[in-house]
């Protein structure tokens, strides 16, 4: 296994100071832990530790020429780390080293329509369904040549992760999924839900509209508008200018308007998918089970979190599996929370 610090050297990724603290939070602002709790020897770093990634690598992959960071050996069991929105790979910039320092090859790549990932073809539709994400990973490996990664992720991440765990078990050594069973049920989303729940949706309605539209489309109203969100779905994360400014660059990609439009467009059966997804998202209308190794993880002051310690989706884990609620912690768990994060990912592997 590497040791902390040599792994900093050998990956560049950029501390908040010289030393890069391995602490944990303070009592203060630690999580605390419900559930199945884990293992006692931890691991430890303080949120905010790391600044960003010196790098990233490109790669083609698929229809994508695809940007992302890689720390850690080069022969290591691989970790795929998979953000969401309105987020980018600096949501894993604490989790990243952790998992390094541990002998893991760390992948994170820019989903489409952020960061430094394009499309390799003007003429592609920029459709952002769940299996062509889910496609875009596998695509990601072939070309990396992995066979098998621990996927771990949240929000639009947690639910590519669970797609490929799945649909394609056989590329998935082990699953850490920030809310849980995360696959879209695209026929359910037709019904109403209680308007307190439906409220908190009320971007994804806006989305719909022609304001929303151009508001996306406009780069300072979209940033505006993930910043409020960053605020709502994180009531208890003190992130400065600076944080929301690194990941808030990804919001830049030229695709990043029609891809976030068409993924809640989709989702409310408002904009189609592609035929050639369609066997896929057949599958995935039947709720599939995920038989392998899962930790799922809930943020107890996100908003999305549904109460009941994970009882609303136990039934669709039939491996091994282990649910925690992490108290005092937002929508972008992995940012808020890298120690617990990191620590699922290793204990999921051993399971």
């Amino acid at each position: 296994m590497h040791t902390f610090g040599k792994v900093l050297e050998d990956t560049g990724v950029t501390t908040a100071s010289p030393t890069g603290p391995r602490d944990l939070p303070t009592a203060s602002t630690a999580p605390r832990t419900s559930g199945t709790a884990p293992p006692e020897t931890a691991l430890t770093v303080a949120p905010g530790s790391h600044t960003s990634f010196a790098m990233t690598k490109q790669i083609k992959a698929g229809p994508l020429d695809v940007g992302y960071a890689e720390l850690g050996p080069a022969h290591g069991p691989v970790v795929i780390l998979l953000h969401g929105w309105p987020y980018d790979i600096h949501s894993f910039v604490d989790v990243a080293p952790l998992l390094a320092a541990e002998g893991y090859r760390v992948i994170v790549p820019y989903l489409r329509g952020h960061g430094t990932t394009r499309f390799l073809s003007s003429q592609t539709l920029r459709n952002a369904q769940q299996s062509a994400i889910a496609l875009d990973i596998i695509a990601l490996m072939d070309a990396l040549k992995i066979d098998k990664a621990v996927l771990a992720g949240f929000d639009w991440g947690s639910r590519t992760a669970s797609v490929i765990a799945a649909l394609w078990p056989d590329r998935c050594k082990a699953l850490v999924s920030a809310g849980g069973y995360r696959v879209t049920d695209v026929k359910a989303n037709l019904q109403p839900l209680p308007p307190e729940v439906e409220s908190d949706w009320w971007y994804m309605f806006y989305f719909a509209t022609e304001r929303g539209r151009i508001a996306m489309e406009d780069k300072t109203k979209r940033r505006d508008l993930a910043r409020f969100l960053w605020n709502i779905v994180s009531p208890t994360w003190d992130f400065d200018d600076a944080t929301f400014d690194r990941t808030a660059a990804a919001f830049d990609n030229p695709d990043y308007a029609p891809i976030v439009l068409h993924n809640y467009r989709w989702r409310l059966s408002l904009a189609d998918g592609e035929r050639r997804y369609d066997r896929y998202e057949e599958q995935l209308a039947a709720r599939p089970v995920i038989a392998v190794p899962t930790i799922a993880l809930d943020a107890g002051s996100d908003p999305f979190t549904e109460p009941g310690e994970g009882a609303s989706y136990r039934d669709r884990f039939t491996g091994k599996y282990a649910h925690r609620t992490l108290q005092g912690v937002g929508h972008n768990l992995p940012q808020e929370a890298p120690a617990e994060f990191a620590q699922a990912v290793v204990e999921v592997d051993r399971f």
